[in-house]
């Protein structure tokens, strides 16, 4: 298991080195001009020059690489052009509240996707799958922020049941404000895991180890519970990690929304200012959030199912 988790960690190397390549390469490429979008009216032949040498914009496109690279190797992500400030304090500024709201939306998406896949697999009715994929088909063909301003809208204008923006002060207030993104954003990855974790439970049901609990008189309830759960759940598992990736960028799209302080609304800023390091930092640390996050799902995946720890 050491060998097999050392393994992919080193695999993550050349992951991240080539997200930090990309994402360097997509904003050098990008128009515009970051002193000249600072200095906004003020913007001068002069004035531009003086920033570019100031933030090192002047040298050679291979030596800001490798500065990059080098910060990166420090976990020095240079100064904002727009605040500033270091990356990193805006990063620590914004970020909890940003993996707050993943982690709300992973929890409600499990509330929400669980008792209804298991609905469906215990009571095999028509009426169940029909709700089922009435319920999936719509969710999946609507996008977050639109998802999220139907919510602002219902339960926050109309019923003044939730505040429809900003996170509050205290723990309490943060996680009572993240009720309405946290529901938006896990509505994005509800669809695919009820259908995954749907068909797990209906192979499961036909399963021998299921009929032989069915002939000893258990009733289908029961055996949905406490037999073929535990194998679909796998499958759970792997879905939840596949779906990290739409749980980020489902996160940053709903804190726009939302008006969350989080890195969405800090890495819109930067875009249209042409903040290099801010961006290129988003984009290293999510990257790694994203592989991290898939080696925590094999790991999670061989401690349930101990046959894929005995492969790897």
């Amino acid at each position: 298991m050491g060998k097999y988790i050392l393994r992919r960690v080193l695999l993550m190397i050349p992951i991240v080195l080539g997200v930090a390549t990309l994402s360097f390469i997509l904003m050098k490429l990008a128009p515009g001009d970051p002193a000249a979008a600072y200095l906004g009216d003020k913007a001068t032949p002069e004035t531009v020059a003086r920033l570019h040498r100031a933030w090192g914009l002047d040298q050679p496109m291979i030596i800001q690489y490798f500065q990059f690279l080098g910060g990166l190797v420090v976990g020095d992500f240079g100064r904002s052009f727009l605040f500033q400030t270091t990356v990193l304090e805006l990063l620590k500024l914004r970020m909890p509240a940003t993996l707050m709201l993943m982690l709300v939306s992973l929890v409600f998406a499990v509330i929400i996707s669980v008792p209804l896949s298991l609905w469906v697999a215990a009571t095999k009715s028509s009426a169940s799958a029909i709700v089922s994929r009435v319920f999936t088909a719509t969710v999946q063909g609507m996008p977050a922020f639109f998802v999220g301003t139907l919510l602002i809208l219902v339960l926050g204008v109309n019923t003044g049941l939730f505040p429809v923006g900003g996170y509050g002060s205290s723990l309490g207030e943060h996680l009572y404000s993240l009720v309405l993104p946290g529901i938006a954003v896990a509505l994005t990855i509800c669809p695919v895991l009820i259908r995954s974790l749907t068909a797990a439970l209906s192979d499961s049901m036909s399963a021998e180890y299921t009929n032989f609990a069915a002939s000893k008189g258990l009733s289908r309830s029961k055996i949905v519970r406490n037999y073929a759960f535990r194998n679909a759940g796998i499958t759970g598992i792997s879905i939840l990690g596949i779906q990290v990736g739409h749980l980020v960028g489902g996160a940053l799209v709903v804190e726009n929304v939302f008006a969350i302080p989080g890195v969405g609304s800090l890495l819109m800023e930067a875009v249209l200012a042409r903040d290099y390091n801010v961006v290129q930092a988003l984009t290293v640390i999510f990257g790694v959030l994203v592989v991290a996050v898939y080696l925590l799902t094999d790991i999670v995946y061989s401690i349930v199912d101990p046959r894929v720890r005995l492969g790897a």
